[in-house]
């Protein structure tokens, strides 16, 4: 059982908090080199930071530069996840990702490529319906860039989001609560709430957080159904990289040389509805693909045994 084997090590939820909270440092101070790069290229002291929006900090430096140190921080924190794992935890990172004998990078692929099929054809939907909310944006000198940044850093920064919310905490919560229902519910809404200083909360309002939230119970789901992270890893660098290498926007998190870019006005209903309709197909794609059954026991209380897969 994916939350439940780390009950048979001598693991201990303190641990965790321990481990949380060298995770959290590590990634702030591999934000400081961002940080020195905005001062720098605005003339300001360390302090001044503090006024700008997060629009201003995106749109600072150069977007393929911006990217990069966003992305920073997360290659570090898998390194130190990593060391986490196997010198406080004394387990392998197999346990962080899933309950089967090794890792299946079937699965990692199949979530990746049905994320990019259900993205492309959602793009070419837009573009038929509405050709001019998408503007033609390639610039082979930036895009060169930005792929090998993106195809690198990226999935390092989705694996590491899926390791610590949908393994670590989920793992960790498991420890104190008998019940699966309290770690997958409190997972999903930090997961959620932690996208609060995104761009596009600034621009859609509060309410988009529902999205993120149920982003959140999403990858939680699959991941407690599946038992394991391999769909939710693969689904998570698809959406990501899809987003910086194809389709970008001015107003998003992801403001890249992409493909193409994103000019129409964002409706907030589009963003909340939209993602639950393609988080549904998804989930029965996944769950009739690989015979998924027992949701309560898997969702809400505990499987008995491990589920042959």
């Amino acid at each position: 059982m994916y939350v439940e084997q780390v009950r048979k090590q001598k693991n201990k939820t303190w641990f965790y908090v321990l481990g949380t909270l060298i995770l959290v440092l590590a990634i702030a101070l591999a934000g400081m080199p961002f940080e020195f790069a905005l001062v720098k290229a605005l003339g300001i002291e360390m302090q001044g930071l503090s006024s700008l929006t997060i629009y201003e900090r995106l749109q600072t430096l150069p977007s393929n530069t911006t990217l990069f140190y966003t992305l920073f921080p997360f290659s570090v924190a898998f390194a130190v996840m990593l060391i986490v794992i196997k010198t406080l935890h004394h387990l392998p990172i197999k346990t962080l990702v899933t309950s089967r004998d090794k890792v299946d990078w079937g699965r990692v692929g199949f979530g990746f490529l049905v994320v990019i099929g259900v993205s492309a054809v959602l793009l070419a939907l837009s573009y038929f319906a509405n050709p001019e909310s998408i503007a033609w944006n390639f610039d082979a000198k930036a895009f060169a860039i930005l792929f090998a940044i993106s195809i690198f850093m990226i999935p390092l920064q989705t694996t590491v989001e899926e390791l610590f919310f949908r393994g670590y905490l989920m793992q960790g919560l498991g420890l104190t609560f008998s019940k699966r229902i309290f770690p997958f519910v409190l997972t999903s809404v930090f997961f959620g709430l932690l996208h609060y200083a995104n761009p596009e909360v600034d621009k859609l309002g509060d309410a988009i957080l529902i999205s993120y939230v149920a982003t959140g119970f999403f990858l939680g789901a699959i991941t407690l159904m599946d038992e394991g992270l391999e769909l939710a890893i693969g689904y998570h660098a698809g959406n990501n990289l899809f987003l910086s290498l194809v389709l970008s926007s001015d107003w998003t998190v992801f403001q890249t040389n992409a493909l193409f870019r994103d000019v129409s006005d964002p409706v907030l209903s589009k963003y909340i509805v939209g993602p639950l309709v393609v988080y549904g197909l998804l989930f029965f794609i996944f769950a009739r693909k690989y015979k998924w059954k027992n949701y309560k026991s898997h969702l809400i209380t505990a499987p008995e045994i491990v589920q042959s897969h």
